[in-house]
């Protein structure tokens, strides 16, 4: 990947509508020479999916947080199918160090969202968990 593919990649993350010829216009390079680049980082697994955020689905949620999760013993993948199927679970990570699961939460209020929690920590498996509430988000990848 090179500067030009960078380039390309940083202008989809704000737009992933933004036309080709003014990904073009940005870059110096002609319309077909970025098409082919994109068509190459398509194919490559390097860009995955264009995709949009709506005002109103990152307003949905009245709570998010981060949960991480330390398991007993060989319990991980059991206690990871638990999780999964919790509807307020939005993303699961595994992780090293003292947490095995970093989980990504969010629900509609604080009484839900700490029933959500209750329904987490009597999961068969979970030696314990630390919850963080996120009050602001100041930066997203996309």
């Amino acid at each position: 990947m090179d500067d030009l593919d960078q380039e390309i990649l940083s202008a989809l993350r704000h737009n992933a509508r933004i036309p080709v010829s003014s990904l073009a216009a940005m870059t110096g390079a002609s319309r077909a020479t970025v098409a082919g680049r994109i068509d190459r980082l398509v194919a490559s697994g390097t860009i995955a999916a264009f995709t949009i955020r709506t005002g109103h689905e990152t307003r949905a949620a009245g709570v998010r947080a981060i949960v991480m999760i330390e398991v007993l013993g060989k319990l991980a993948d059991r206690v990871a199918d638990q999780l999964r199927g919790l509807p307020q679970v939005r993303a699961l990570h595994s992780t090293n160090g003292k947490w095995d699961f970093v989980a990504e939460l969010e629900d509609r209020d604080l009484v839900s969202f700490d029933e959500t929690l209750r329904r987490i920590r009597l999961i068969n498996g979970i030696n314990s968990t630390e919850t963080n509430i996120l009050l602001k988000t100041r930066k997203t990848a996309f």
